[in-house]
């Protein structure tokens, strides 16, 4: 019969039990609690319980709650800005480009009840805790480097916020977005002059 694995990942004989994936699985479990209880219902032992690891374990792979919540955000963010940069690398010219933008607002962003929290909670946190503006901040700069391939920085900028306003409001909105809107709105903020031309 194995022996039975202690808190910090080793056996009663003293040898550590092999689970290399074991930091991103609390990593993810941690995303999955925050989800469901918020950042404010979020606990080490409600973490190891989802990544189904001793609680021993969460003091072993992270100093504190900061670090873990920082590395679970880190994670999100950059998978979100990942897929953002995908749809506007794909965009062969200005007209792909505005057909993104309407894309992303109305079924890539916010696309699940989850990341709708997920990305409302961080925000949260980065208004309350400065240690994690730097999160934010690497997002928003990534989000226009990315729009910066098609339009001018200052338009980037305005179709930076233009996404995260319209999307918001299309999640917590009890009516639905008319996409036509949406696409009226891209061009109006592409067509013409940029801002303080």
């Amino acid at each position: 019969m194995a022996e039975a694995p202690r808190a910090d990942g080793r056996t009663a004989g003293g040898t550590r039990r092999r689970d290399p994936e074991r930091r991103e699985r609390i990593v993810g479990a941690c995303l999955d609690v925050i989800a469901e209880s918020g950042v404010a219902g979020t606990s080490h032992r409600k973490v190891a319980a989802a990544a189904d690891v001793p609680l021993g374990s969460m003091t072993y792979h992270f100093s504190g709650m900061d670090e873990l919540l920082h590395e679970a955000f880190t994670r999100f963010s950059r998978s979100a800005i990942e897929r953002f940069e995908r749809r506007m690398s794909a965009a062969a010219d200005i007209d792909a480009a505005k057909r993104a933008l309407v894309a992303l607002i109305t079924d890539d962003v916010f696309h699940t009840q989850r990341d709708l929290v997920l990305t409302h909670e961080l925000y949260t946190l980065a208004a309350r805790e400065p240690a994690f503006r730097g999160l934010t901040n690497a997002w928003m700069a990534r989000s226009r480097a990315a729009l910066e391939r098609h339009f001018d920085p200052p338009t980037a900028r305005l179709l930076d916020a233009l996404i995260e306003g319209l999307t918001i409001h299309r999640a917590l909105d009890t009516e639905p977005q008319d996409p036509a809107l949406v696409t009226a709105a891209v061009e109006r903020l592409t067509s013409g002059p940029a801002p303080g031309r």
